[in-house]
């Protein structure tokens, strides 16, 4: 198994936000996980990603057959697990390209790999920046200092397409973009998708996956997914919202309304 996530429990500040949640994640799948304000989607992905404000009651998660709690960050994203966050960090005095740069040699280099020299290097980051509606000025600034919420979104997207992640977890990525840059985010993370990587797509809306198509949907309430089924799920969140999703006494069994 690619991804393994069985029975977490995960609290911050006495408040329990993953409730046995359990999923599982071939090479090759996306998964969409939504769910109201609260259910745990970012507190999950801030998990995977290895941010240590939470508590990990109990559970695990195996990726590539490592227990992920036994690696920190940086040794996390070398092994291929990408985050993209839902509001990105601005990050005054470091600047995009160098940034990049340093990243993909240090992937390259972990990978027992030879690092890109500095003309294929600015060629790759020129065709994909292109492709995400990026002008080279926009490479030239800090990090995310001074950028729209589209262009930062933008921007986590490129930096994913150079990393190339064998795991991408996009948290809320469509949020607060308006149609043409949902398009062009969207875009891109098709033209990355393959047959040995995989996404986990949070999301609050169906709109999303109208460019992106899931194996598989999620539904999550209170800490936990109460469904899991095709890309009909979400028309039907989209219809009548998460309040027909439940689940029925301790048997965990699925109820729609």
């Amino acid at each position: 198994m690619f991804l393994s996530i069985k029975n977490l429990n995960v609290s911050i500040e006495e408040k329990k936000i993953l409730n046995n949640f359990s999923i599982e994640i071939n090479r090759g799948e996306i998964h969409a996980l939504m769910g109201p304000n609260g259910s745990g989607k970012s507190t999950l992905a801030n998990v995977l990603a290895g941010k240590e404000d939470y508590r990990i009651e109990s559970g695990e998660i195996i990726y590539k057959d490592q227990n992920l709690f036994d690696l920190n960050i940086e040794e996390r994203a070398q092994l291929g697990l990408f985050l993209a966050f839902q509001y990105p960090v601005e990050i005054p005095g470091v600047n995009i390209t160098p940034f990049l740069k340093s990243s993909i040699s240090s992937k390259l280099k972990n990978n027992g790999k030879d690092e890109l020299d500095d003309l294929e290097f600015a060629k790759t980051l020129r065709e994909k920046a292109n492709n995400l509606g990026i002008n080279s000025d926009m490479l030239k600034r800090a990090l995310n200092v001074g950028f729209s919420g589209g262009e930062k979104k933008r921007y986590e997207i490129l930096q994913m397409s150079i990393l190339n992640p064998d795991l991408a977890i996009l948290d809320e990525t469509d949020s607060g973009l308006d149609i043409d840059a949902l398009k062009i985010v969207t875009a891109g993370v098709n033209k990355l998708k393959n047959k040995k990587n995989s996404f986990l797509i949070i999301t609050h809306y169906q709109k999303l996956l109208d460019y992106i198509t899931p194996d598989y949907v999620h539904v999550m309430r209170d800490g936990s997914i109460v469904k899991t089924g095709d890309k009909s799920i979400a028309s039907r969140v989209e219809e009548s919202g998460y309040k027909n999703f439940w689940i029925y006494g301790s048997t965990a069994d699925i109820y729609w309304k």
